[in-house]
C-alpha cells in the first residue's frame, strides 16, 4: 500500500547504481526533451506509478503516442515489501517500478517527463497541460494515476512507521506479521469492523482508541469474547526502530510493547487537477468512474488508487492495462 528513499546519494562515485535502484529514476530511460520534442501527445498520464505505467504499455503497445508526467513520489515509497502481486510478490516496490518503468520504455511510442502537473485546462481538441518546470502540453485525452495522500494523525513516530510497520492492509501485510502482537488504531463502527477482520491474522490484539471508546455494548461484550483487549490511553508516541514499531508510549506515562499496528487512515485526493476540471467524486472521497475508468468529464480517465479502495499493486496494475486497452480501442475506432 511504500518504497526506498529518494534522498539524494551523496556520493558521486555511487549515482549511477543508485539511480539504477530507485523506482522512479527517470535519467537512464527519459525520452523526452524538453528543447526540441513536440508538445502534442494522443494521451498524456498524469502519474508514473503501477496504474500510470500499466496504462502506458497498452498505450504504446497501440502505437498511441503517450506522455507520463511524474514527480517520483509515490505513496509507498516506504513500504520495504509489496506482496499478494503474483510473480512479484516479496520484491521491493522499487524493483516492481524500476523494471516496469525500464519495460514501458521500450516503446517508442511513450515519453517520460520527471516534473508535476499542476494545472489542466479544456481546448478545442483536448487539454493542455502546465507543469512546474515551466512547460505547456496539449492531448486529446487525459489519465489520472495519481493515487491518494493519506492524513496522518499528529502522533510522534506515526508517519516514520507508516507502511513499514504502521500498516492500512492485512492483505498487503498480514502474512508478514501473523500471529504478532498487533495494535488498531481505530473506534467505533470502522474499529469494530476492523478488528474482526484482523482477528484472522492474530490472537493477540488491542484496539487503541486514543481517548474515550465509543463502541456500543454489544460491541464490548463481542471483542471481550475473542479476547480484543481496548485502551483508551491517550497516546504520546511511537517507539520505533527505522520505522519498525517497539512499543506504544502514553501520556499518562504508560507504556505497552507492540509488534505492528494497522490503523485505517483517513485520505484526500493527492492531486486536485480532476476536481478542478469538474471530475465528480464519490461520497467516500475516490473518482466516479464508469467500467471504461472514464470519470464524468469526457475524456477524462481516472485510474488505481484515486478511483477504488481496492489499494493494491495488483489491483493498480490490472486497472491501467484495461483502461490503456480500453482507451486505445475507443481513439482507434474514433479515428477510422
Amino acid at each position: 500500500m511504500a518504497s526506498l528513499s529518494r534522498r539524494e546519494f551523496i556520493q558521486l562515485g555511487g549515482k549511477a547504481v543508485a539511480f539504477s535502484l530507485l523506482p522512479y529514476s527517470p535519467s537512464p530511460i527519459l525520452k523526452y526533451n524538453s528543447m526540441t520534442d513536440n508538445k502534442y501527445f494522443d494521451v498524456i498520464i498524469i502519474g508514473g506509478s503501477y496504474a500510470g505505467l500499466a496504462a502506458a504499455m497498452s498505450l504504446g503497445r497501440a502505437l498511441i503516442k503517450t506522455l507520463i508526467i511524474d514527480n517520483g513520489n509515490p505513496s509507498n515509497r516506504q513500504t520495504p515489501h509489496s506482496h499478494n502481486f503474483l510473480t512479484n510478490d516479496g520484491k521491493t516496490p522499487a524493483e516492481i517500478a524500476t523494471l516496469a518503468k525500464r519495460q514501458v520504455s521500450n516503446y517508442d511510442s511513450v515519453s517520460f517527463l520527471n516534473d508535476t502537473a499542476i494545472n489542466a485546462e479544456r481546448t478545442l481538441n483536448g487539454f493542455k497541460i502546465h507543469v512546474a518546470g515551466g512547460e505547456n502540453f496539449e492531448t486529446k485525452k487525459l489519465i489520472f494515476a495519481t493515487g491518494i495522500k493519506d492524513t496522518l494523525p499528529p502522533i510522534k513516530g506515526f508517519s516514520e512507521c507508516w507502511g513499514i510497520s504502521v500498516l492500512h492492509c492485512p492483505y498487503c501485510h498480514g502474512y508478514e506479521i501473523r500471529n504478532k502482537r498487533t495494535g488498531i488504531f481505530g473506534n467505533g463502527v470502522t474499529g469494530f469492523e476492523f478488528a474482526k477482520l484482523i482477528s484472522n491474522w492474530t490472537n493477540d490484539l488491542t484496539i487503541f482508541t486514543n481517548g474515550d471508546s465509543s463502541f456500543t455494548t454489544d460491541q464490548k461484550n463481542k471483542l471481550h469474547t475473542h479476547h480484543i483487549k481496548i485502551i483508551e490511553n491517550k497516546i504520546e508516541r511511537l517507539d520505533h526502530s527505522n520505522g519498525y514499531v517497539n512499543r506504544i508510549l502514553f501520556k499518562d506515562g504508560s507504556v505497552l510493547p507492540i509488534d505492528a499496528i494497522y490503523a485505517p487512515s483517513p485520505f484526500e485526493q493527492h492531486c486536485k487537477i480532476p476536481e478542478a476540471l469538474g471530475c465528480e467524486l464519490t461520497d467516500e472521497g475516490y473518482i466516479k468512474t464508469d467500467q471504461f475508468h472514464e470519470t464524468t468529464i469526457k475524456d477524462v480517465f481516472a485510474i488505481g488508487d484515486n478511483a477504488t479502495k481496492t489499494r493494491t499493486v495488483a489491483n493498480a496494475v490490472a486497472m491501467g492495462t484495461h483502461a490503456g486497452m480500453t482507451l486505445s480501442k475507443k481513439m482507434i475506432i474514433e479515428e477510422f
